[in-house]
C-alpha cells in the first residue's frame, strides 16, 4: 500500500477498506482542524467557499505549507485582463468581443483562454470558456496520457475533481463566488464552474488531455451591474482562474502519489471487468466492499459513523473466486456465474442494495467508494416495468400475444404502455441492442408479467391470457440467447427450480442457499416450466428521420428527464444513468442524429445507427485522448458532456414520443448493411 504524504513531511498509511476515507488529491497541508492526509474531495462538492466540517487545510491542493487567504489573485496585467478592464461600464453585449482567436496569457507557461460562447445577457445561461495549457508546460507522464484509454480517462477525471474543488473554494479564495440579489442594478454573475464528477470515473468533456495539450472547459457567468459590464471584476476572476490552473493542471503541483493511486485503481477495475467473460462470470463482488450508501440521494459510502452496524461484503465460500489485476494483485470475492441467479432474503437485509451495486458495476469508481471492485458485464441492463411509457414498433410477441381486437404484438406501438407491455418492451429493446445480462428486482416488476400461480391459471384459462410469464422465458433466454439473469425475489419461490444459483442476504451477509432452495421447490411440487425455445426475431426496426428534430428548445436539467422541444423524454426508470452530463450528451446526440446525414438515412436499423454513433463517441480509430464526445457538440466544444452507454442512448430514442420506426423483414443487419423496409410503421 502506498503511503500519502502529509504537509508536515510525515507518512500516513492508507486507510483500511472498512474506513473508506477518500484519498486526497492535492499536495499538502495537515488540515484546518488538524487532520492530515489532504482534502477529501467529496466532502466539499455540495458546499461552496469554505470548509463546513473540518479536515481540510486551506492549501491542501497546492505545495508547501497552508497559506493565508489571499485577498486578490496573483495573476494580473495580462492582455485579456487589460481588455476586460477596458470594458468596464460598457453595455453587456460588448463581452461578445472576447470571442475569436485564443487569448495568450502572458507569464502563465503558454496558457491560452478561449471564449467559445458568450452570453448576451446577465440572466442568460453562462458563457463557455476553455483554458488550454501546452503539454510541455503541464508535464504529465506519457504513461498517464497516452498509454491506454482507461488511464487517460482516469487522469482527466482526477484533474476535473481537483479543478472543481478549487473553483468551489478549495484554495481558500473566493473570487469565483457568484453574486445575486441587490435588484436590477445590483452586481450579479461571476460564477466560474467545471462539471463536477460524483462517484464514477467516466469519459467527460470537462478536461481533455492529449499529447499536445491539457484543456479545461468551464462555464462563466460574466459579471455585470444591471446590464453594464463589471470589467475589473471579470479581470480578477480571470486572474484567479490562472492561479487555479497553475495548481491543478500542472503535474508538479499535484499530489503525485494520489494521482498515481487514482489512475492505477481505475485501471485495475477495468482489468477486473475485462476478465469476467473468460471466467464465465456476469459479475464479481470483492470481499471488503461497502455496498450501502449514505442515503437515497447521497451516493457516498456509508460509514460506521452513519450506522455502527455497517457490514462489509464477504463472499460465501462456495461462490468465492479470485481475480488478478495488474496493480493491486489478487482480489478475492463472490463470482456470479453466467446463467440464472436469484438473490433472496427478508426485507431490509440487503437484497436490493446488492443489486443496485451490480447495476452500477458497469462503471469505474473513485478510490474509496467502497464498490471499486463490484464489477458487472458491460452489457448488463436493468429491467423493470414502466407504466405509461411510449413504445414504438417493438416485437413483444415472445411475451405477449393475442391481445384484444387482434392487436399486432410483433410491431407493438402505444403511447401509454401497461406494466406488462412496458416490461416486455424493455426486455426486447435491450436484447435488440446486444444485452448479455439482465438485472431485475421483483419489487419494480409487473407481477402478472413475472408469474401466474395455479389458482390464477385455473380461474383465467391460458387461452384467455395474452402474457407468457417471464418464468417460462428466463431459462430459454440463457439457453438459446446466452442472456443471463440476476434477479431479486422476495415474494415467490416459483423461480427456485429454474435458478442455477440462489444467494441469500441476511443482515447484509451473503450465503449460498442453492441446494436448500431446490429442495424447498421439490417439497412444494415446484418444477421447471416446460421449455419453449426463445423465438428468433428476424426483423429489424428502422429509425426514420421524421420526429428526431426538436420543434423548440431542448434542455436536460436533471438526470431523469430531457425536455425535447414540445415533448419530454422520461428517463426516470432508465436506472443505470449516473450523471446529468450523460443526459445532456444523449440530448445532443439525438439532435446530432437529426441534423446529420451520416446516420439516419431511411434504410439503417436503429442498431446500426447506435453502433455508428457509439464508435464515434468512444473515438474508435482515434489517438488516445482525442475528444471524441465533441462529435455531438454543435459549433464549439461542450463543457458538460459525459459518455452514456449504447443502452441508455437507445433507451432515450425508444422513449422519444415523436420518433418513428419502420419494421423490416430479414436477418438483423450488421454494421453498414441496410435493412429492407417492411409493412409496419410507428
Amino acid at each position: 500500500k502506498r503511503p500519502l504524504t502529509g504537509g508536515q513531511g510525515e507518512r500516513h498509511p492508507l486507510p483500511t477498506p472498512a474506513a473508506h476515507r477518500p484519498a486526497s488529491m492535492g499536495k499538502g497541508g495537515g488540515g484546518k482542524k488538524g487532520g492530515g492526509g489532504g482534502y477529501p474531495w467529496w466532502q466539499h462538492l455540495k458546499n461552496k467557499g469554505g470548509d463546513k466540517g473540518g479536515g481540510r487545510g486551506e492549501d491542501d491542493w497546492g505545495g508547501g505549507q497552508a497559506a493565508a487567504r489571499p485577498a486578490k489573485p496573483s495573476t494580473t496585467g495580462t492582455q485579456l485582463q487589460r481588455t476586460l478592464e477596458g470594458l468596464e461600464g460598457k453595455s453587456y453585449p460588448a463581452y461578445k468581443d472576447l470571442m475569436g482567436a485564443p487569448w495568450d496569457m502572458e507569464g502563465c507557461a503558454g496558457c491560452q483562454v478561449i471564449f467559445d460562447r458568450v452570453q448576451g445577457d446577465p440572466y442568460a445561461p453562462p458563457s463557455w470558456v476553455r483554458v488550454r495549457l501546452p503539454s510541455s508546460s503541464a508535464k504529465f507522464p506519457r504513461d498517464y496520457v497516452s498509454k491506454s484509454r482507461v488511464r487517460n480517462v482516469a487522469l482527466c477525471d482526477f484533474l476535473t475533481r481537483v479543478l472543481a474543488d478549487m473553483l468551489r473554494g478549495g484554495t481558500g479564495t473566493d473570487w469565483t463566488k457568484a453574486v445575486s440579489g441587490g435588484g436590477w442594478s445590483g452586481s450579479k454573475g461571476g460564477d466560474l464552474t467545471v462539471d463536477a464528477p460524483g462517484q464514477y470515473v467516466i469519459p467527460r468533456t470537462s478536461v481533455v488531455v492529449t499529447t499536445d495539450y491539457v484543456e479545461a472547459r468551464l462555464t462563466l457567468s460574466l459579471p455585470a451591474r444591471g446590464r453594464s459590464i463589471e470589467g475589473y471584476r471579470a479581470a480578477e476572476i480571470v486572474g484567479g482562474l490562472m492561479d487555479v490552473v497553475k495548481r491543478s493542471l500542472h503535474f508538479d503541483a499535484l499530489n503525485q502519489d494520489a494521482l498515481e493511486r487514482h489512475i492505477l485503481s481505475v485501471e485495475d477495475q477495468e482489468a477486473c471487468r475485462a476478465q469476467l467473460a473468460d471466467l464465465g462470470l456476469v459479475a464479481f463482488v470483492a470481499d471488503g466492499s461497502v455496498l450501502p450508501r449514505k442515503s437515497g440521494v447521497d451516493e457516498r459510502p456509508m460509514t460506521t459513523k452513519d450506522d455502527p452496524n455497517l457490514v462489509v461484503f464477504e463472499s460465501p465460500p462456495s461462490l468465492s473466486c479470485e481475480i488478478t489485476v495488474p496493480n493491486k494483485g489478487t482480489i478475492s470475492g463472490m463470482g456470479i456465474k453466467r446463467g440464472i441467479t436469484m438473490i433472496v432474503g427478508g426485507g431490509f437485509h440487503g437484497k436490493s442494495t446488492l443489486l443496485q451495486a451490480l447495476q452500477v458495476g458497469v462503471y469505474n469508481k473513485v478510490d474509496g467508494d467502497g464498490r471499486e471492485f463490484v464489477v458487472t458485464d458491460l452489457s448488463a441492463v436493468k429491467i423493470r416495468s414502466e407504466d405509461g411509457r411510449f413504445v414504438g414498433c417493438a416485437n413483444i410477441s415472445p411475451f405477449i400475444n393475442n391481445l384484444p381486437f387482434s392487436r399486432d404484438t410483433t410491431a407493438f406501438t402505444t403511447s401509454d404502455a401497461s406494466g406488462s407491455t412496458s416490461q416486455a418492451a424493455n426486455i426486447v429493446e435491450a436484447l435488440e441492442l446486444g444485452a448479455t445480462a439482465m438485472l431485475i428486482d421483483e419489487d419494480t416488476c409487473a407481477t402478472n408479467f413475472m408469474i401466474r400461480d395455479a389458482p390464477m391459471v385455473e380461474l383465467v384459462a391460458p387461452d384467455k391470457e395474452p402474457i407468457t410469464p417471464f418464468i417460462k422465458r428466463v431459462k430459454p433466454l440463457f439457453e438459446d440467447k446466452g442472456v443471463s439473469t440476476v434477479m431479486v425475489i422476495g415474494g415467490s419461490g416459483d423461480f427456485f427450480p429454474v435458478a442455477d444459483t440462489v444467494v441469500c442476504m441476511e443482515r447484509y451477509r451473503a450465503s449460498d442457499v442453492t441446494q436448500e432452495a431446490h429442495a424447498v421447490a421439490r417439497r412444494h411440487g415446484r418444477e421447471v416450466p416446460d421449455s419453449v425455445p426463445f423465438p428468433d426475431d428476424t426483423a429489424v426496426r428502422i429509425l426514420r428521420k421524421e420526429g428526431l428534430a426538436a420543434e423548440d428548445k431542448v434542455s436536460a436539467k436533471s438526470l431523469r428527464c430531457i425536455t425535447y422541444g414540445s415533448t419530454e423524454i422520461e428517463l426516470t426508470y432508465v436506472e443505470q444513468m449516473v450523471e446529468i452530463g450523460q443526459a445532456k450528451a444523449i440530448m445532443d446526440a439525438i439532435q446530432h442524429l437529426a441534423a446529420s446525414h451520416a446516420y439516419v438515412d431511411g434504410s439503417r436499423s436503429l442498431v446500426e445507427i447506435i453502433d455508428m454513433l457509439e464508435r464515434a463517441l468512444v473515438g474508435e480509430g482515434k489517438p488516445v485522448g482525442h475528444p471524441a464526445l465533441d462529435t455531438i457538440s454543435r459549433d464549439v466544444p461542450c463543457p458538460f458532456h459525459a459518455l452514456p452507454r449504447r443502452f441508455e442512448l437507445g433507451a432515450a430514442i425508444n422513449r422519444l414520443r415523436t420518433a418513428r420506426f419502420i419494421r423490416g423483414n430479414g436477418a438483423a443487419p450488421g454494421a453498414g448493411r441496410p435493412a429492407k423496409k417492411g409493412r409496419s410503421e410507428a
